[in-house]
């Protein structure tokens, strides 16, 4: 018989995702940001009293609260929906009708399984159907859904589908090549794999778009 903690630590420790969306209660933004720091600040404390750390070092003393304000602020700021870049769009006026490639984009994630950094690169594409969008929102927009608890499986797809909303066209894709420092520092503790997911949307599911668009992501990027 298999007891749900021990299925829920199997799940958690092959990385395997349970939703496409990430999983928010519908109370999560009734407190405030300096709310949910104090409360944080205070589960911080307790977690490093429990291991046995004096907490009147001057090098910890402040732990709790930075780790607090980083939790909310910083590395799970892309919870809050009030976060989310905005949607501007602009006329393709140049009327320019290749794909366009943002690649090398950096990620900075949070794995949901062990809460332990994901470091990567991701490769955004979408073909204009009339409309463009600023390359910097490209940037904003991965930096945004990176910034929470992720799987990278999910990550991918959810820009992908903001991009598709964004845009108004199915033709979208992103791949992704990050390391898990849940795979690389614990467990198997594999310091050199990697993870690399894609979504491909449109016209990036045919063979010839998709290996185009695979083309220009090899492409050394050197000034």
């Amino acid at each position: 018989m298999i007891h749900n903690d021990d299925l829920n630590d199997q799940l958690g420790d092959d990385h395997i995702a349970t939703s496409a969306e990430t999983p928010l209660r519908s109370d999560a933004f009734e407190m405030s940001d300096e709310e949910k720091i104090t409360s944080i600040r205070k589960d911080v404390e307790n977690i490093l009293n429990t291991l046995g750390l004096d907490l009147t070092d001057d090098s910890l003393k402040g732990t709790p609260n930075r780790v607090a304000k980083m939790f909310v602020k910083e590395i799970f700021g892309g919870l809050h929906p009030h976060k989310k870049p905005g949607s501007s769009t602009f006329e393709n006026k140049y009327k320019y009708g290749e794909m366009l490639v943002e690649k090398n984009i950096t990620v900075y994630s949070t794995c949901e399984h062990h809460l332990l950094p994901i470091v990567g690169r991701a490769h955004v594409a979408y073909i204009s159907n009339g409309t463009v969008v600023g390359l910097s929102k490209m940037n904003r927009i991965v930096d945004y859904y990176a910034k929470r608890p992720q799987v990278q499986e999910r990550l991918t797809i959810q820009i992908v589908q903001e991009l598709q909303r964004v845009l108004n066209t199915d033709d979208v894709a992103c791949v992704i090549d990050a390391k898990h420092l849940c795979v690389n520092s614990r467990g198997i503790r594999d310091i050199e794999s990697s993870t690399v997911t894609a979504e491909f949307g449109g016209k990036f599911k045919e063979d010839k778009v998709r290996r185009e668009f695979l083309d220009y992501i090899k492409l050394e990027t050197t000034f």
